[in-house]
């Protein structure tokens, strides 16, 4: 089975190929040749901006996809500086990678220098017009430790791993991508429970 992943985040493609390994899902960059929209990501949960997404990549593709998104949550912060599905928008201004290391890693310094976090996430899979899934259950969240010291490794798009701790070992997560592993506490049993029920279905 091939399916589009609907990003332009090299990283995500290759987290989400290492993640359903084995199960027979070929995952698809967008065609590089094709002019994709650029997409305001105005949900107000991960869920609507996963479909907000995904609508609009299939209007231009046409073709069997799928979207995610996150929300980021961390525990003691308060609600109205809780980053949720904005991860990157802070005071109306897109961070790039090194300005969110910096910003999240003074947040939780705040904090006292070590914050319990969680990634609440949602996929849209658009089959075609008519078959369109959302989900969002528990199985996809994802439990970390957000830190004030920031490793030196970088992962292009996914600069929080940089801050990013695996509760169980202690080691960051831009660690784990090194040698090959995927947090412990993480969304990879979720996600690969969700596609491999799609695969049955389709059967």
């Amino acid at each position: 089975m091939k399916l589009i992943y609907a990003t332009t985040n090299i990283s995500k493609i290759e987290y989400m190929r290492k993640m359903l390994d084995g199960l027979g899902i070929d995952i698809l960059a967008p065609d590089r040749h094709i002019a994709l929209p650029g997409i305001p990501e105005e949900g107000d949960t991960p869920a609507e901006n996963a479909y907000i997404k995904a609508r609009a990549y299939y209007e231009v593709i046409g073709k069997p996809l799928f979207s995610c998104d996150s929300g980021l949550y961390i525990q003691d912060l308060d609600d109205k500086r809780q980053p949720g599905s904005r991860v990157r928008r802070v005071n109306d201004r897109e961070l790039s990678d090194e300005e969110m290391i910096e910003y999240y890693s003074k947040l939780v310094k705040e904090l006292g220098g070590i914050a319990r976090a969680s990634y609440r996430n949602a996929i849209c899979l658009i089959i075609d017009r008519e078959r369109v899934v959302t989900y969002d259950g528990e199985d996809l969240a994802e439990s970390f430790l957000l830190v004030d010291k920031p490793h030196a490794i970088r992962k292009p798009g996914f600069p929080l791993d940089s801050l990013s701790v695996e509760i169980s070992s202690g080691e960051y997560f831009v660690e784990l991508y090194e040698k090959g592993r995927i947090n412990s506490n993480g969304c990879d049993k979720g996600f690969r429970k969700f596609f491999t029920s799609l695969r049955l279905n389709s059967r």
